[in-house]
């Protein structure tokens, strides 16, 4: 049959240059939150290569889920969790899916490499507070309409910028990333995530703070 895969070595040639796959090897990563940018998240993490993801949301797919998060319709009223998995599964059976359909709760382990996909700034605060000290990278997006921002830790334990950007919730502008979204925003807001994870695979320096506002065509780094 045309079109189709002889081996499994051939999905990864275009990106071995980019993405290593020997450090991928034995990371576990936990996506917090599969909404509108988590779900893009884990499903871009199966695609690069990812081996063991851990999933963790409490949500049910809803209707409008289908145009911002990339649900689809037969998945309305499916754990968020659980459509997810499904769909990686697709992508590539052999990926070690583990769901927990629930808030995050400082009792739950996590994996080396966390991505908060979380809707607002006291969860942040709280989940940030509870791992810190026990993920080697962690990488928050965070998205209002399209207005996009990406902070990424190399060293959790021993960081001190990000804690700056948990200010409190009455500071935090208004609404949160399900109130005004896109899927496009939500892709490409995930794809900025993943590349701070890829270069801190490749061992290049990661960029803390990242700001895209897409209508007016701004990006910031810093």
């Amino acid at each position: 049959m045309g079109g189709v895969v002889n081996n499994l070595q051939d999905r990864f040639e275009r990106q071995a240059g980019l993405v290593p796959r020997e450090r991928l090897a034995g990371l576990t990563i936990t996506v917090i939150g599969v909404g509108a940018i988590g779900r893009q998240v884990a499903l871009q993490l199966a695609s690069i290569g990812a081996e063991k993801l851990q999933l963790i949301d409490f949500d049910t797919v809803e209707l409008t889920n289908t145009t911002t998060q990339g649900y689809r319709i037969d998945e309305i009223g499916q754990p968020k969790v659980a459509a997810t998995m499904q769909e990686i599964t697709r992508i590539d059976p052999s990926v070690e899916v583990t769901i927990v359909n629930d808030r995050y709760r400082p009792q739950y382990a996590v994996g080396q490499v966390v991505f908060a996909c979380v809707d607002s700034i006291a969860a942040r605060t709280a989940i940030w507070r509870s791992v810190r000290r026990r993920c080697e990278f962690w990488v928050d997006g965070r998205m209002l309409g399209e207005t996009i921002r990406i902070l990424a830790v190399d060293d959790p334990s021993r960081d001190s910028h990000y804690e700056s950007t948990l200010f409190t919730q009455a500071e935090a502008q208004s609404g949160t990333c399900t109130s005004r979204s896109t899927v496009y925003a939500a892709n490409i807001a995930a794809s900025l995530m993943l590349h701070q994870f890829t270069r801190w695979l490749r061992g290049i320096p990661i960029d803390p703070d990242v700001s895209l506002n897409l209508l007016a065509s701004e990006l910031v780094v810093s």
